[in-house]
């Protein structure tokens, strides 16, 4: 079986008869095994004809498999990239223009962040210090503005985000639904490693501007569209995935004092090593990060991914493919640990029994279990229904099952009195999937009031704390 080939370059072609055959050769002329995925959108002036005559004298060989593909009509940069992403089958991918304005020779130094594991995603930028052509300054204002705009939107600290050069985890790159077909291409996808929280470097390269005489296509008109792009994708995560409890996942990451309110009511009994069970976009690893140990886990693959990307420069954080319903099944050690945390989760399984007396066999003596499990049974409905809820807790029953685990019963206590009225709205009356954005919003203002409501001790809430120890 022939390997599969390391490196994917996707080349959008587009009238470019004077440089595609030039910009081959070169390509070709790289050391490294590649496919080259060319897709001519829809040229007039002969870059067709050029293109089979390449493909026809070009023999497949263990450095270069050469795809070429053909649009029917012109429909822009990122049309043209969404159909070479469909070929795709090399482990990294590359996006390189069919002009000479980049030089294929610097493949290698785009590459190397991610073959050393340090980076999801290379950008090569024309403004970190290697040389390029002196042309227009308005084009480089222009640049300079639009990559400002990207990095408030987004909160990265890029220097050339119009850059072509933009090299991907093939897998990464394959997840990303593209949405723009002209030149908004560039912000759109900017804005989506963001949103993934993908590891972002920047490698300088060197620029070979052209003007506009010599096929230079870009104009002042693509700059609005991808302003327009930028902000358009700053509020709209767009990330090939939809679901409810993505999407509630979603908006509690941003609710940066409710997080910091509920770590302020687990810190006092998590200990140096710890297991978090069902850790999402990582809301809550964020905290247990300074700890000695932390394992970190999901059993949704995507969110592993995306935890490993998240954590991956801290070396005291292991991330694992972990199922709550089979926690005794996953291979962890007995007694390795001195704290679970589960913070949302114990309600997704179904014999949330079992799952208890796992996590208490994962323990060391002394050591505890602390959960976050939504209370109230009066407010179970269609949000909870939506993001998989077999369950809303009593403190009562929430206690007879930590006894029943093997656990001593350390704290229960009921909060978030405040958030019960608008669960019931959305739940119970306007029988919505998710919680609305502006009513998490809304709750993470009222942060100051949830800390005020947990000293008067509410004797309901719509959340529990329980912590259960085990005896020694």
């Amino acid at each position: 079986m022939e390997p599969r080939p390391r490196l994917s370059v996707l080349v959008p072609v587009y009238n470019e008869v004077a440089t595609v055959r030039a910009l081959l050769a070169r390509v070709m002329a790289v050391p490294i095994p590649k496919e080259i995925i060319v897709v001519d959108d829809g040229s007039t002036d002969g870059t067709r004809a050029v293109l089979e005559e390449v493909r026809a004298a070009t023999p497949e060989t263990p450095e270069n498999r050469l795809v070429v593909l053909f649009q029917e009509h012109n429909q822009g940069k990122g049309a043209a990239v969404r159909r070479a992403v469909e070929q795709v089958t090399g482990e990294i991918a590359l996006i390189q223009d069919a002009d000479l304005e980049y030089d294929p020779a610097e493949y290698p130094r785009l590459l190397q962040p991610i073959l050393d594991g340090h980076a999801d995603v290379v950008f090569g930028s024309r403004f970190a210090g290697g040389p390029h052509r002196v042309l227009f300054f308005w084009h480089m204002v222009a640049n300079r503005l639009l990559t400002l705009f990207s990095n408030i939107c987004t909160n990265l600290n890029l220097t050339d985000m119009e850059t072509c050069y933009k090299v991907f985890r093939a897998d990464i790159l394959r997840r990303i639904p593209i949405r723009s077909n002209r030149f908004g291409l560039e912000p759109e996808l900017t804005a989506k490693v963001a949103h993934l929280r993908c590891r972002v470097y920047e490698v300088p390269i060197a620029y070979h501007g052209r003007q506009y005489s010599e096929g230079k296509k870009i104009g002042w008109k693509d700059g609005f569209s991808a302003l327009w792009t930028i902000f358009r994708f700053a509020f709209r995560h767009d990330t090939g995935r939809e679901d409810e409890g993505y999407t509630t996942l979603r908006r509690v990451e941003v609710l940066r004092r409710y997080t910091a309110f509920l770590w302020d009511l687990m810190r006092p009994y998590v200990g140096r090593r710890v297991l978090e069970v069902g850790s999402g976009t990582g809301v809550m690893t964020r905290y247990l990060a300074t700890r000695e140990e932390v394992v970190a886990s999901d059993v949704d693959p995507e969110y592993v991914e995306f935890l490993r990307r998240t954590f991956a420069d801290k070396p005291n954080v292991q991330v694992r493919l972990l199922d709550l319903a089979h926690l005794g099944e996953d291979g962890l050690a007995p007694h390795r640990f001195d704290t679970v945390v589960c913070a949302n989760v114990l309600e997704h399984v179904a014999d949330d029994a079992a799952s208890l007396r796992a996590m208490r066999a994962l323990l060391a003596p002394g050591g505890r279990v602390v959960l976050i499990v939504p209370a109230l049974r009066a407010l179970y409905g269609t949000i909870d229904v939506a993001i998989g809820h077999h369950r809303r807790y009593s403190r009562e029953e929430i206690d007879a099952k930590l006894r029943a685990a093997g656990l001593e019963v350390e704290h229960v206590s009921y909060f978030n009195l405040l958030g019960v009225a608008g669960w019931w709205l959305n739940a119970r009356v306007l029988r919505r999937r998710s919680v609305p954005g502006l009513q998490a919003r809304l709750n993470d203002r009222l942060v100051p009031l949830l800390r005020l409501e947990r000293r008067l001790k509410p004797p309901i809430g719509m959340s529990l704390l329980a912590v259960g120890r085990v005896p020694g």
